[in-house]
C-alpha cells in the first residue's frame, strides 16, 4: 500500500508563496513589537500534562493532543486509563507556558517582562475556515506590572502591527471580568452560576440577543434574565455615566485604557467598550480585549489580563498580561488579497546545458558566488528541453536576468 501523500486532517502543507507571506509577516511583527520593547523568547511545543489540565485553559483541556509515556514508564500490560499512560501534551496555546518559562527564570529576566512568542500550538478542534489543528501563534505579554499602562502598551503594538499590514476600519473590543461579574450578580445571578451563564453570553456574536435570552430563560428565571440582558440592550460606542461609577465601583480602568488609546493611536482602528465580551479562557482576572475585523467576519486576535496564573507556579502573585493576534487568519486574508511579498533583491538564473564542460560550469559558479556577494539572488539548473516553458516559470518566481549558457 502507498503512503498517504496528504497531511494528518486538521493540518497543512505550505507552498512557497504562502511561506514568504508568512515569513515576512512574522519579520514585520518581530520588528515592531521590538520597537515597543518587547524581546523574543521560546518555550517547548510539549508540555507537562499536569499543567496543561490545571483548569486555566477553558475548553481547549479538552482539545490535548497527550503524548504516551515512554520505555519503561509506558505500562500497557493490563487494564488502564488514558491519563495513566500519558505525561505530557501538545501546548494548546502560548500563554501557559510563558506562565512556566517566567516562574522558572524570573530571577533572569527584568521586571517588567515583555515578551514575544511566536510558535505552533496544538488543539484536536474540527477544522474549518481559518482554523487548524496545527496553527501559529504570535503573542505579547507583559508581566510583572499591575498598572494598566500594559494593557494601553499591547494594543497600540498590536495595532500598529495590524496597520503596518495593511488592515483599517477594524474594531478593539473591551471589557473587564470583574465587570462581568457584577454586572451579572447585581442582577440576581448566584456565584456558581456566573461561568455558565457568561458561556451563554459568550454566544451573542452568532445566535443575537434573542438567542441568549432563549437558553437563559431555560434555567433562570425571567426577572433575572430581563434585568441582566437590560444592561446589554441598545447603547452606543460611549461610555454612560452609569457604566463609568460602575468601572470606577469595580476597580476597572477601562475608560482610562479607551481615553489613552484613542488619543495616541496612529492606526486607523476604534476601541469600544462591549460588556457582552467574555472570552472563554478561564485564567482571566481583569481587562479582557478582542479584534474584530469586518473583513473577516468575527474575531482576528485578543488577550487580556491573568494575574493569578504565574501563581500557581510559584504561590506567589504575579501580574500579567498578554495579546494574540490571530495570525493564521491575518496570512489568510492577506492571500485572498492576492498579496505578494516585494522580491526584494534582483534575482538571476543560469541554464546551462547538459553537455557544458567541467572548466566552464566552474566559471558559472565562480560567476554566481560574485553575484551573490553582491546582494543577488542566483540559482543555477540545468537546461530543460522545453527552454521557453522553464524560463516561462523563473520569471514567474521573480527571475529577471536569466542566461542561457550553451557548451559550444
Amino acid at each position: 500500500m502507498p503512503l498517504k501523500k496528504k497531511p494528518v486532517t486538521g493540518m497543512k502543507d505550505i507552498l512557497p508563496r504562502e511561506m514568504a507571506v508568512r515569513n515576512y509577516c512574522i519579520g514585520l511583527i518581530r520588528s515592531t513589537y521590538e520597537q515597543f520593547g518587547f524581546s523574543s523568547i521560546e518555550t517547548p511545543v510539549v508540555e507537562h500534562i499536569e499543567n496543561l489540565q490545571s483548569k486555566q485553559g477553558g475548553e481547549n483541556e479538552k482539545l490535548i493532543f497527550k503524548v504516551l509515556k515512554r520505555g519503561e514508564k509506558l505500562d500497557l500490560s493490563g487494564p488502564t486509563t488514558e491519563d495513566a499512560v500519558t505525561d505530557s501534551g501538545l501546548r494548546y496555546d502560548l500563554t501557559l507556558p510563558l506562565s512556566r518559562y517566567y516562574a522558572a527564570h524570573a530571577a533572569e529576566l527584568p521586571s517588567p517582562f515583555k515578551a514575544i512568542q511566536i510558535g505552533s500550538v496544538f488543539r484536536a478542534d474540527r477544522p474549518q475556515r481559518g482554523r487548524y489543528r496545527q496553527f501559529t501563534q504570535c503573542d505579547i505579554d507583559i508581566l510583572g506590572d499591575p498598572s494598566y499602562l500594559s494593557e494601553i502598551d499591547l494594543i497600540l503594538a498590536t495595532t500598529k502591527v495590524l496597520d503596518r499590514l495593511d488592515f483599517h476600519h477594524f474594531t478593539i473590543r473591551i471589557n473587564d471580568r470583574r465587570l462581568l461579574r457584577d454586572t451579572a450578580e447585581k442582577a440576581g445571578f448566584k456565584e456558581g452560576d456566573l461561568e455558565k451563564v457568561f458561556i451563554i453570553l459568550d454566544k451573542m456574536d452568532k445566535i443575537g440577543l434573542d438567542g441568549v435570552r432563549a437558553e437563559l430563560l431555560e434555567q433562570y428565571p425571567e426577572e433575572v434574565v430581563e434585568a441582566y440582558l437590560s444592561s446589554f440592550a441598545a447603547r452606543g460606542e460611549e461610555l454612560t455615566e452609569a457604566e463609568t461609577a460602575q468601572m470606577a465601583q469595580v476597580g476597572s480602568p477601562l475608560a482610562e485604557i479607551i481615553r489613552t488609546v484613542r488619543e495616541a493611536k496612529q492606526a486607523d482602528f476604534n476601541i469600544v467598550y462591549d460588556p457582552t465580551l467574555v472570552r472563554g479562557m478561564g485564567y482571566y482576572t481583569g481587562p479582557i480585549f478582542e479584534i474584530s475585523m469586518d473583513e473577516f467576519g468575527g474575531s482576528v486576535g485578543g488577550g487580556g489580563r491573568y494575574d493569578e496564573m504565574i501563581g500557581k507556579f510559584t504561590g506567589q502573585p504575579t501580574p500579567a498580561v498578554g495579546f494574540s493576534i490571530g495570525f493564521e487568519r491575518i496570512i489568510m486574508l492577506l492571500l485572498e488579497r492576492g498579496f505578494e511579498v516585494d522580491g526584494g533583491s534582483e534575482k538571476v538564473a543560469f541554464l546551462v546545458e547538459k553537455k557544458l564542460p567541467a572548466e566552464k560550469l566552474g566559471g558559472i559558479f565562480c560567476e554566481a558566488m560574485r553575484l551573490r556577494s553582491e546582494g543577488k539572488t542566483v540559482d543555477i539548473a540545468q537546461m530543460k528541453k522545453n527552454r521557453k516553458f522553464q524560463k516561462e516559470q523563473l520569471a514567474a518566481e521573480g527571475y529577471t536576468d536569466i542566461r542561457e549558457v550553451f557548451a559550444d
